[in-house]
């Protein structure tokens, strides 16, 4: 049977990218968005759909259950979201705070709870990040911080099931077109152009399959070399 993928964020930008490029190479697919379009897509696709949000939990158990249900296997999870608020650094609230750590951190952890027992092994989980898990930005102090926490609980997913040969990684985009950035960003970036979030699929379609069966817990940064750090 074909390998199936989870897919969540799917509707657009690199989560539609991502479910594309895998429904392309014969994954079976099932996806998550909060738009009723993720229906027509996976129509498209030849996969099926639930309709929810990232950082609810019935939601996700919504659509491992589905997927379980449909295909019997989950063989790649892909953790897309959305964008945590942003503001000043110490003018965010105590409520902000917690919706991008349930959008950008526990979205994670929890989708890894109730994936993990029915994975093959070779299973494989791709978070997309961002490259502020690498260089904090103050421009987007929530996600920075989620997404470097989310780097620290990816290299201890990668200690504890290793030797079940289940694997985690991170993609950190830059700034990706799919959103836009002013000149001034761009004129930043060494490459002095934006990603597409087809370049991103390429790449996590290479962590999904056997290509990379050796690597687990890190971070991938994609970003024309905007981040300067070793």
């Amino acid at each position: 049977m074909s390998q199936v993928a989870i897919i969540t964020a799917a509707s657009k930008g690199m989560g539609l990218a991502c479910a594309e490029k895998l429904a392309s190479e014969g994954y079976q697919l099932a996806i998550l968005s909060r738009s009723s379009e993720i229906h027509d897509l996976a129509s498209r696709l030849g996969g099926i759909a639930v309709q929810g949000s990232t950082d609810n939990i019935e939601d996700l158990s919504r659509l491992v259950d589905a997927t379980l249900e449909t295909y019997g296997q989950i063989d790649v999870v892909i953790n897309n979201t959305g964008h945590p608020p942003k503001g000043d650094l110490l003018e965010l609230t105590d409520a902000q705070w917690q919706e991008g750590l349930d959008l950008a951190l526990m979205n994670v952890v929890r989708m890894a709870r109730l994936v993990t027992a029915h994975m093959s092994s070779g299973g494989s989980i791709i978070n997309i990040s961002t490259f502020g898990a690498k260089e904090p930005s103050l421009s987007f102090p929530i996600s920075s911080v989620a997404r470097t926490a989310l780097s620290a609980f990816t290299k201890l997913y990668a200690t504890k099931f290793g030797a079940d040969n289940l694997r985690m990684n991170n993609i950190l985009p830059g700034f990706i077109n799919s959103y836009p950035a002013d000149q001034e960003i761009i004129n930043q970036i060494p490459m002095l152009r934006q990603g597409t979030p087809e370049e991103v699929a390429e790449l996590a379609l290479f962590l999904a399959s056997n290509k990379s069966e050796y690597i687990t817990g890190q971070d991938f940064l994609i970003d024309g070399g905007l981040v300067k750090s070793i």
